[in-house]
């Protein structure tokens, strides 16, 4: 039988039988329905972690917290305030050679992918497994200025989340240009540093533009683990991290084989963190001002540029003196003792300072413990240095303070091989080095306080400010804060009023002794000279220069002490003032710059111009925001000023300021003791400069019997103005035209009656003011008490 054809449309044909689902297609169709929800559950997670995400649409305009910085007249940096220390620095202005050692070791492909690196990603999740565990990251730049801008550092998978989900974002409305610079200036580099330009000043004291290949590559390092990499706890693996930088960016072929050895060859030299601060109460005193204007937000995050009137120069000589000045005061009252004692048979050796590590050099003071009592010498140990203190370098400690702090409380002449024993811990400082062998001398840190002001008197420009011995133990600025009695220091002030009363530098005034009832506690007051000395009929003029102190009482009750009062106002002086004689010793304290300013105004022809520290202001867009306009304006008569500033003259050249004729150039001031030498002050200067200098203990204490003001505060005032001086021009006091030259009778001020034998004078007078009388005779200084030869108004 032959088979029938089938036909498509045959009825008796079977339909197929129904075919099972293969494992494969249902693995498939699984993978496909779990990809879809897992994508749907990211999605939920993406969307729920982007809720309270930062817009980003205003990170073209972010400004982080910037760095206010203080400059001084030649534009030397000299302190910042900040709450983060950053620069804020265009990415244009950022040198290529940094841009690309960041890039390289931080992020190679940061111009070609979108904010996340999936090759690197993928790399090093590669060079991880290979090695057992991680050892290269894959954040990319964006995604580290999101976690520094927006995230904490915290190690979550939601935070990781949220920076990919930020990085991709910012990438949307940010150039690369922008996301870079935003990350060279955000990021952190230890030692307080945010951001590469604070970085370089932090590290090499440079600017950007200075930094060297080498230099570059070492910044480059330090965001991956800045504390980790500081050169200044573990050079060796700063180095070692500087030299992979290096590798990467010739990796990236952003450096040739050559330069890069070269690079790693080259010795980094680094600022050593916590330096001395310049200037620390001028910057605390600009701070100050800025805070109280701007307010702390502005101060502290607003990047001001602060441009002052300070002088670096002058201020290092302000403070070199001063310091000096303060340590020979502080030995003339004695040596205090050691300040502790260790045990030198102990068997780990003693460390007696922090800075052991460094080496010494010549003019540090460090602190050493005495190892051994030689012939003539003890032998001192300063960290690893032996040094020799010869008997010689510390003669001045024989004498010995004993029980308390005061300049009279002491035992003289101690042998000198008795002072210290070993283990005794001292101050010394290195006087010379000697081939291997350092020679030092005794010091010790003095207690006493002070503080120094110099002013431009034409401009009122602050030059120069020391507020007291050092800022680290007391912010204290007696330069502005403290106030003081003046004593003598005052005296021009009254002298000045007398003069603008028509008195002259000629007139004669009454020397002897004198005693005031006292209303109010119904008690005698009985002024005394220096030395109980007294001088009968004497000058103006000699009663300033020597300081006269009977003779200034008398004048003061004459020319009124209202008067007085209201003229040391109208020169400057804002401190309440007594309204009695007592004013005539300087009894009212006053502060060191409003009296040093007054002097100003007598040194600068009559006219007073405030004292002020900021130049100018800029914002961080380089907007002024405020400028001095320095105005010198007339208060009292150029007569008057140069009157008495010529009798300010004669203080320096023959009375109790005569030290000072070593400056050799035209000088004119006034010494300042208060009674029992509590405090010591020298005012004074030249027509381009004007300084005072107080010197005292912050409580009330005997600077000792013979720490008067030319003793005790002239020498600083001199070692100063010595080099302070020395690029201004040397001026005279310009004589005004209402000043005449006249010859007197010395004795009593009237015109030179050209008697034989009989000694005259020239001396200055207001035009106008000159004697007309001649004189008849001339005073015995025996007979002064005889009222009947005392000139009418003498007294």
């Amino acid at each position: 039988m032959m088979d029938r054809p089938i036909h498509l449309q045959d009825p008796l044909r079977q339909p197929p039988p129904r075919r099972s689902w293969r494992w494969w297609q249902i693995s498939l169709l699984g993978l496909g329905a779990a990809i879809l929800v897992g994508g749907l559950a990211v999605g939920g997670l993406v969307w729920h972690l982007s809720k309270d995400l930062p817009a980003l649409e205003l990170l073209g305009t972010y400004q982080p917290s910037l760095v206010t910085q203080v400059y001084s007249i030649d534009q030397r940096l000299i302190g910042q305030f900040f709450i983060e220390r950053r620069i804020l620095t265009p990415v244009a202005d950022i040198p290529e050679r940094l841009r690309r050692a960041v890039i390289a070791v931080e992020d190679v492909r940061f111009f070609e992918h979108p904010g996340l690196d999936y090759i690197g990603m993928l790399r090093a999740a590669w060079k991880n497994v290979r090695r057992g565990g991680k050892v290269e990251g894959a954040s990319t730049i964006t995604q580290q200025l999101a976690r520094s801008l927006f995230l904490s550092s915290e190690r979550t998978f939601d935070r990781k989340v949220r920076e990919l989900i930020l990085a991709y974002k910012m990438e949307l409305v940010l150039t690369k240009e922008q996301i870079l610079e935003l990350y060279l200036n955000q990021i952190y580099f230890g030692q307080g540093a945010y951001g590469v330009a604070s970085a370089a000043q932090t590290y090499f004291g440079k600017d950007l533009s200075a930094l060297t290949i080498a230099e570059s590559a070492f910044l480059a390092g330090l965001p991956k683990s800045p504390n980790h990499y500081s050169p200044f706890k573990a050079y060796d693996l700063a180095k070692k991290r500087q030299e992979h930088v290096l590798a990467r960016m010739e990796e990236a072929r952003f450096l040739t084989t050559a330069e890069r050895e070269q690079a790693a060859a080259e010795t980094l030299t680094f600022r050593r963190p916590g330096g001395v601060q310049a200037a620390p109460y001028f910057v605390e005193y600009i701070r100050q001002l800025l805070v109280a204007k701007y307010g702390e937000a502005m101060v502290y995050k607003g990047g001001l540029k602060v441009f002052t009137t300070l002088n670096m120069e002058m201020q290092k000589a302000a403070e070199a003196a001063f310091a000096a000045g303060l340590r020979e005061l502080d030995k003339r009252q004695g040596w205090r003792g050691p300040l502790r004692t260790v045990d030198v048979t102990a068997p780990t050796p003693p460390i007696v300072a922090a800075a052991t590590d460094q080496a010494v050099k010549v003019g540090d003071y460090r602190e050493g413990f005495v190892t051994k009592v030689a012939k003539d010498q003890y032998l001192v140990q300063i960290g690893t240095t032996l040094a020799k203190l010869a008997f010689d370098d510390m003669a001045w400690a024989t004498r010995r303070l004993t029980g308390s702090d005061t300049a009279k409380d002491v035992v003289i002449n101690l042998n000198l091989k008795h002072v210290l024993k070993p283990g005794d811990v001292i101050e010394v400082m290195v006087k010379k080095l000697d081939r291997d062998v350092v020679h030092v001398q005794l010091e010790q840190t003095p207690l006493v306080e002070g503080g120094l002001i110099a002013l431009e008197p034409g401009k009122g420009a602050i030059r120069a400010m020391v507020g007291g011995y050092d800022f680290g133990r007391s912010e204290y600025n007696r330069a502005v804060q403290a106030h003081r009695q003046p004593g003598s220091a005052f005296k021009p002030i009254i002298y000045a009023t007398a003069v603008s009363q028509g008195m002259s530098p000629a007139s004669v005034i009454l020397d002897a002794p004198v005693v005031y009832e006292q209303d109010q506690d119904e008690k005698a007051w009985k002024p005394e000279n220096y030395g109980r000395k007294i001088h009968g009929m004497v000058s103006l003029r000699d009663a300033l220069a020597h300081s006269h102190n009977l003779a200034t009482v008398r004048l003061l009750d004459k020319v009124g002490v209202k008067n007085v009062i209201e003229f040391a106002k109208t020169v400057g002086i804002t401190s309440p003032l007594a309204a009695d004689l007592s004013l005539g010793l300087g009894s009212s304290s006053v502060g060191l710059m409003e009296l040093t300013s007054a002097y100003g105004v007598l040194l600068n022809q009559g006219s007073r111009a405030e004292p002020y520290a900021i130049l100018f202001v800029k914002d961080n867009a380089g907007k002024v925001l405020e400028q001095a306009e320095p105005q010198a304006l007339p208060v009292i008569s150029k007569e008057t000023a140069y009157l008495i500033t010529n009798m300010m003259e004669d203080v320096i050249q023959k009375g109790t300021g005569q030290a000072a004729k070593v400056i050799g150039r035209p000088i004119a001031g006034k010494t300042g003791t208060t009674d029992e030498f509590i405090n010591a002050w020298f005012i004074g200067g030249a027509p381009n400069l004007v300084t005072g200098i107080y010197v005292g203990f912050d409580d009330r204490r005997s600077l000792g019997e013979t720490e008067s003001g030319a003793h005790a505060a002239l020498p600083i005032w001199i070692n100063f103005m010595q080099e302070a001086l020395k690029p201004l021009p040397v001026m005279a006091f310009t004589i005004p035209e209402g000043v005449t030259f006249v010859k007197v009778d010395p004795a009593t001020g009237l015109l030179d009656g050209e008697q034989e034998g009989q000694a005259s004078t020239v001396e200055l007078f207001t035009k106008g003011s000159e004697p007309t009388e001649v004189t008849q005779r001339r005073l015995d200084p025996i007979d002064f008490y005889k009222l009947d030869q005392i000139p009418e108004g003498a007294l």
